[in-house]
């Protein structure tokens, strides 16, 4: 049945657009005068749509490409926000989609806005879109949809979205000038033994004379690396795609996560950054009112450790059984004690979801401040070590030649 959009007058004298299945634009005013609406306009050109075979606008064949995520946390809060201010599901769909133009979250929120004008849901329309909206999104939002609080649970999941942001941010941001110093450091290393001191030691072998012990290990070195460079790069790129493929796999994620848990320096890190993802995604759900299983399966997932998810499986089957949820965080020993402590004071005082939180947000704050004191720690310990490694190649190369000149003079 062809879908007809219309705008009419709210008793509350506002001015509202929707959409109505009918036969005809004439049909649409009758169902819609019936049900005592005072329609001021129905729009024509929508009626070759179809429910389930809708004609779809140029927008919708454009193949979406990579999504921001802060953008679409701030599109989250910008349909919140119209949805508050009274404006129906579709026109603020509507709305946002042209706020935001062709843009790749543009185009896949034009496709929402075509799935909710046909009859669907605003979470069976999220969940086609996969690339842009996470399990924690999809779920909550049919969470608000069946509680009737749409608008408040898009709020609460802008703020997630938005704190999730700006850590990663953060992160970034303490890890870049480590980062920055090793690749351009490692980058003039192998460019000195690759390059410069190849014909700078041809020279020195050519004097038959016996060179000192830095220079010798230095030329052998730089002569393996000019030699052998190339099988060095097969092998590393080999090497990085053989082992990405197998991280893919269910045993090697699992290896690896639990490799990352008990790295010196890092695995602390790891741990909090999972226990924090787990900590609020199971708190912002059963907020919401999503029911407590529903909840741990979103809530592993997101964690994005698999090692996490694999001892909160057991977690899940005590929850499951009857039991609470402080005692199977306890017994699975991945959590920090605060962890289930936490858990346990807000059960008791009816309060897990406000615990929850508090945890997650304590985490995070945790972990920006460890990862800005380890940057700290590296960023002096990086340039003595780089510039270790240089001076023993400038120390190898003149040597020899104050041996010459010595020998000179």
């Amino acid at each position: 049945m062809p879908v007809y959009e219309y705008t009419m007058v709210t008793d509350a004298g506002r001015q509202q657009r929707s959409v109505i299945d009918a036969e005809s634009a004439a049909d649409a005013r009758r169902k819609l005068r019936a049900a005592g609406a005072r329609v001021l306009h129905v729009s024509d050109d929508q009626s070759s749509r179809e429910v389930g075979t809708a004609v779809r606008p140029a927008y919708a064949e454009m193949a979406p490409r990579r999504l921001n995520a802060r953008e679409v946390a701030a599109a989250t809060r910008q349909l919140a926000t119209l949805l508050r201010g009274g404006m129906a599901l579709v026109p603020a769909l509507a709305a946002l989609h042209e706020q935001l133009g062709h843009r790749p979250l543009g185009v896949v929120f034009g496709r929402v806005h075509d799935r909710v004008g046909q009859g669907a849901t605003l979470a069976v329309a999220l969940r086609e879109h996969p690339r842009a909206f996470s399990d924690l999104y999809v779920n909550l939002v049919a969470a608000g949809e069946a509680s009737g609080a749409l608008e408040a649970v898009l709020l609460r999941l802008a703020d997630v979205l938005e704190k999730r942001v700006l850590l990663a941010n953060k992160l970034r941001a303490a890890l870049a000038y480590p980062l920055f110093l090793a690749v351009i450091g490692g980058g003039v290393i192998v460019f000195l033994l690759s390059f410069v001191v190849p014909g700078i030691s041809k020279l020195f072998l050519e004097m038959n004379r016996t060179l000192p012990l830095p220079t010798r290990a230095l030329i052998a070195v730089s002569g393996f690396l000019a030699s052998w460079l190339w099988l060095l790069a097969v092998i590393g790129i080999a090497a990085f795609f053989g082992l990405r493929a197998w991280f893919a796999t269910a045993a090697g994620r699992l290896l690896w996560d639990r490799t990352k848990l008990r790295l010196p320096l890092f695995g602390g890190i790891v741990v909090r950054v999972s226990v924090a993802r787990f900590a609020r995604t199971l708190g912002v759900l059963l907020a919401s009112g999503a029911p407590v299983l529903d909840a741990l399966d979103i809530a592993k997932r997101v964690a994005g450790n698999a090692a996490l998810a694999s001892a909160l499986d057991g977690v899940r089957e005590a929850v499951r059984h009857g039991g609470g949820l402080a005692e199977p965080l306890r017994r699975c020993g991945v959590f920090p004690s605060i962890v289930y402590h936490m858990v346990a004071v807000g059960e008791s005082s009816g309060t897990v979801e406000d615990a929850l939180l508090n945890v997650a947000d304590a985490y995070d704050a945790d972990v920006e401040a460890s990862v800005a004191a380890l940057a700290s720690v590296i960023e002096p310990l990086m340039i003595p070590i780089m510039g270790g490694i240089v001076g023993f190649i400038v120390l190898a190369i003149l040597l020899p030649i104050f041996e010459i000149n010595q020998a000179i003079r």
